[in-house]
């Protein structure tokens, strides 16, 4: 059994009607050696019953998968100061690309699979108001959040797979249905994504733009205070000219977030062990130097990463070539955005007043 196998059971299990397990923190260890599991779950609940009932359900459903497993269960009980703490978002990255077709939901779902897997909390919103893609690409295509209490307020539990919170337009319409909306009404979907959301306590919360410069993005740099953003671009001219401009909207006065990297995607074919380069060659790399921007990963035309992303199943996931890119992706970005904290002070939401936007 691997940690990931384990995190795609418990995220299934329910505490009651409105809760799944791993909703609002309440995994507070879970590791796998072989075919020993330890658990511990932090509950406000104290009863013994309630606890008993729990574990038994826990047990029942991990060993249903997998049968010569050893499973131990420790509960911890949340003190008041502890549950009714305000949650925290330590990171929340922004990224775009300007143009669309250039592998940004795959960098965005593989990016949040490989910051889980290195122990961080993450939740990932799929901004793409138009064309959701984020539920089918983490196999949760038919998945509602439900409705949660937290103190006299309702809230959307995100729907949580493969240990990454995630919430998307996409849970709340059929994925052939169109959605057909002007401009105000998309932002107001989007602020009611944000706001409305029980996101607990993250490390990472990353935002999964849709091509262009417009509404949403102004909608999200006035709601959010961004740590900074990532720019997704292929090699070829024609995304760089849209992947410039996205750098370029970051940089404005008026908005001013840092850009944190370049990721270059498609960046070549290997085949036979030879490279071919279909897009071109290193125009991420002339982008990175024009702009003084660190590229933080090449990443290669695989067919393996298409497959995963259609099945639901990302790439990251696998102990592959292409996971150890994504492993590389997270530890140059906890370094970037240690060099913005150390060098520039935090992002203030953006403040426009007048129906121009940022001209």
């Amino acid at each position: 059994m691997k940690k990931e196998d384990l995190l795609y059971i418990l995220h299934r299990i329910e505490i009651d009607n409105s809760n799944k397990l791993l909703d609002s923190d309440s995994i507070r260890l879970c590791e796998v050696h072989e075919s020993n599991v330890s658990i511990t779950i932090a509950v406000s609940n104290p009863s013994l019953q309630f606890k008993n009932k729990l574990q038994q359900k826990i047990q029942k459903h991990i060993l249903a998968k997998f049968p010569n497993a050893e499973v131990s269960i420790k509960f911890m009980l949340l003190n008041d100061e502890e549950s009714s703490s305000k949650p925290v978002i330590k990171n929340t990255i922004a990224i775009a690309s300007g143009k669309g077709g250039v592998g940004k939901s795959t960098i965005s779902s593989n990016l949040a699979i490989a910051l889980q897997k290195k122990g961080y909390q993450v939740g990932l919103i799929d901004a793409d108001i138009y064309g959701p893609s984020i539920p089918l690409m983490f196999d949760a295509d038919y998945e509602r959040p439900k409705s949660v209490k937290r103190g006299n307020k309702s809230y959307m539990s995100p729907v949580i797979s493969y240990g990454v919170k995630i919430m998307s337009i996409g849970f709340f319409s059929n994925p052939s249905d169109a959605i057909i909306w002007r401009g105000p009404m998309a932002t107001k979907a989007l602020n009611e994504i944000i706001n409305q959301t029980d996101w607990g306590s993250l490390d990472y919360l990353l935002i999964d733009l849709p091509p262009g410069t417009g509404d949403i993005h102004l909608s999200i740099v006035q709601t959010l205070s961004l740590t900074g953003s990532i720019i997704v671009t292929t090699p070829q001219p024609v995304a760089l000219i849209d992947a410039k401009k996205a750098v370029s909207m970051f940089k404005k006065k008026e908005i001013s977030v840092p850009v944190l990297g370049l990721v270059e995607n498609m960046s070549w074919l290997q085949i036979d062990n030879k490279r071919h380069y279909i897009f071109g060659k290193d125009g991420g790399v002339t982008l990175s130097d024009a702009e003084n921007i660190p590229l933080l990963v090449q990443l290669p035309l695989d067919q393996s990463i298409r497959e995963a992303g259609d099945v639901g199943r990302p790439a990251a996931l696998q102990q592959t070539i292409l996971g150890d890119i994504f492993s590389e992706l997270v530890e140059k970005l906890d370094i970037s955005i240690q060099n913005r904290k150390n060098q520039l002070p935090p992002t203030k939401k953006v403040e426009i007043t007048h129906n121009k936007g940022c001209s």
